[in-house]
């Protein structure tokens, strides 16, 4: 098992308030992922305008959320089904298929391995390597799995590395995961903010493999954390029926169910984040290449990674100069595999991201 280093995670920003005496208020977190846009205006109003839904008990079987999940994500009914958050999904496929042995890409999201942990199952990793910029080999990868391996979980696009698997690459791991009867979790947490969601997103082969479930969630892309409000989607029915079976009911509140059916539709809101990200992200990009400072990687989410590249300088020493001016990145050294001269930060509004490169690059 990777032993991981303690760390400030994006939330935690009563932690920093403690430690460095700045109000939280006053500190834009670039280490969340969080669309900068904030919750869309007709999503504020639609809650509260239906506020007097929490009298009454939300739909048992949450018909009318699936269906507006499905229709954003072009796939059926059937094959959505809802939680809260992403994490109580993930944490039922792992308590369901009970893994002996998991081949996690990384570094990563840490949650996978704990979740797996507390099943009684081993974690081992398969490393993206920095030679390769952090892009999977996919090939050599197909060649290192085997029958002793129960599920394979790939976060796509991966963080904190920002590369992504696309459907062709993924579609040869699904194959070969099918020969050796492994299980593959995929974490599309980031995947709306990509330039080609079709290419990334692997929504379109759950329709022709059953060994697939892929998990996002509401908290980034609609920049909605505190609601809770995650989904999953695959074809194996069997799987499905089992989910539903061991999942508690009304885990989805009818707060929730109302944001749902009000967020996947909002298409000038959907829109308007994929153009900011979009502009930013290639701004952001262009500016640290050109830099002798950091080495950046091609981004397909809302955050990028960036390298250390100067002598003397250590991701904590980067973090502790941008908190001190109210701006969190993320230090990256407390992920499997990266040291301590990696950082991240997410795309923010133009203004605050202009403060933050003035601050990285002087």
């Amino acid at each position: 098992m990777i032993k991981h280093k303690d760390h400030f995670h994006g939330s935690d920003l009563e932690k920093i308030e403690q430690i460095y005496g700045i109000k939280k208020e006053d500190i834009i977190s670039f280490s969340a992922n969080v669309n900068p846009l904030g919750i869309s205006p007709n999503l504020r109003d639609g809650i509260a305008k239906n506020i007097d839904c929490i009298t009454t008990y939300p739909d048992r079987d949450y018909v009318q959320l699936r269906k507006c999940i499905a229709e954003y994500c072009g796939t059926e009914t059937d094959n959505i089904i809802v939680g809260n958050g992403s994490t109580e999904l993930i944490s039922l496929f792992i308590q369901i298929e009970k893994p002996k042995k998991a081949l996690i890409l990384g570094p990563t999201y840490s949650e996978y391995e704990r979740e797996i942990a507390l099943e009684g199952g081993k974690t081992i990793y398969y490393p993206l390597r920095e030679e390769n910029d952090f892009v999977l080999d996919v090939n050599h990868f197909i060649s290192k799995l085997s029958e002793d391996i129960d599920m394979l979980v790939i976060c796509n696009p991966n963080n904190p590395t920002g590369t992504a698997i696309n459907n062709h690459d993924m579609r040869k791991i699904l194959d070969a995961c099918k020969e050796c009867d492994i299980f593959v979790m995929v974490d599309e947490t980031y995947v709306e903010f990509a330039e080609n969601i079709k290419e990334v997103s692997s929504v379109s082969l759950t329709r022709t493999y059953g060994n697939i479930a892929i998990l996002r969630g509401t908290s980034k892309f609609f920049a909605a954390p505190g609601l809770r409000l995650g989904y999953a989607i695959c074809s194996n029915s069997d799987l499905m029926s089992v989910m539903n079976q061991r999942k508690d009911p009304w885990t989805i509140n009818s707060i929730a169910v109302i944001a749902g059916t009000l967020m996947f539709s909002d298409t000038k809101y959907i829109e308007a984040t994929r153009s900011l990200i979009a502009s930013e992200r290639n701004r952001l990009y262009d500016i640290f290449e050109k830099s002798s400072r950091f080495k950046p990687y091609w981004p397909h989410g809302n955050f990028m990674l960036l390298k250390i590249l100067e002598d003397g300088i250590t991701s904590n020493d980067l973090f502790d100069k941008c908190i001190r001016a109210g701006l969190m990145i993320r230090d990256c050294s407390t992920f499997p595999y990266l040291g301590e001269n990696y950082i991240r930060f997410c795309f923010m509004n133009p203004k605050d991201n202009d403060r933050l490169v003035d601050l990285l690059l002087n």
